[in-house]
């Protein structure tokens, strides 16, 4: 069994499916509603623990309700959780669900980070294949590095100039993910943008693209896909495979992700 870690955040997201997206005043009902754990770093060690890694997810958590309530379901799902205890609260996230898989999301309250300086068993990092990082100090991605390689997300902003990554995942689609991939580019061996039903393209230490992978089903829910894919990629690179290869594993991930509700 392949052991990745994931280095990042938890939302505690209520998720609201709704017959369209509302219009400015109007009153809509939503139908079938319902809360899990979610965030970048949430999805991605779910994702991981599917797929059949041994997973360690080193995260911050706000010692509330909401915190212990995602820490019980990431439990329940397979991962190993790592959480430093925060007296501010966990952030929350209302994401509304369009037919069709269109996803938007309001984020309530700070994104709660892994700093480098919490006492977690940041000594299991020197044991895993690969690392995906989604939010951390430097001194949290100076941990993630002592892994063989590390992918981020470039979500985990300006910290990526402290250390160098393997690669950064991004969509191509998303204007804030494509500038902070740009700005972090130079601390970076790989960038790696995925580009929805066209594939994706890989450059910097190689180029190369992969195709868009047939859905499984019918398209029903966009929220978390690229971390899916994220994930995934990582995952591949920690089993040896080649950038092409861990590219594959991440179009099915991302795939899989897009026909199920709250993913994952």
């Amino acid at each position: 069994m392949t052991r990745v870690a994931v280095v990042g955040h938890v939302e505690w997201v209520e998720f609201l499916p709704v017959p369209r997206f509302p219009h400015r005043g109007e009153v809509i009902h939503a139908h079938d509603g319902f809360v899990k754990a979610g965030g970048g770093g949430s999805v991605a060690a779910v994702m991981l623990a599917e797929l059949g890694a041994e997973v360690d997810f080193f995260c911050a958590l706000g010692d509330d309700a909401s915190g212990h309530a995602a820490l019980a379901q990431l439990q329940q799902r397979g991962v190993r959780v790592h959480a430093a205890w925060r007296a501010e609260p966990t952030r929350r996230a209302l994401t509304l669900l369009e037919p069709g898989g269109e996803r938007t999301i309001i984020t309530l309250g700070e994104r709660l980070e892994p700093l480098g300086a919490d006492e977690l068993d940041w000594e299991r990092l020197d044991d895993t294949e690969s690392v995906y990082f989604t939010a951390g100090d430097s001194g949290a991605l100076a941990h993630a590095r002592r892994s063989e390689i590390l992918v981020a997300s470039p979500r985990a902003r300006n910290v990526l100039e402290t250390n160098t990554v393997d690669a950064i995942v991004f969509s191509e689609s998303d204007p804030d993910e494509r500038e902070w991939a740009e700005h972090a580019a130079p601390h970076a061996r790989l960038l790696v943008a995925t580009e929805g039903d066209r594939g994706g393209r890989w450059w910097g230490a190689s180029e190369g693209r992969w195709a868009a992978v047939p859905l499984p089903g019918p398209p029903r829910d966009a929220y978390g896909c690229g971390d899916s894919f994220a994930a995934a990629f990582t995952l591949g690179l920690g089993r040896g495979g080649t950038i092409a290869d861990a590219a594959a594993l991440g179009a099915q991930a991302g795939a899989v992700a897009l026909t199920r509700v709250g993913v994952p």
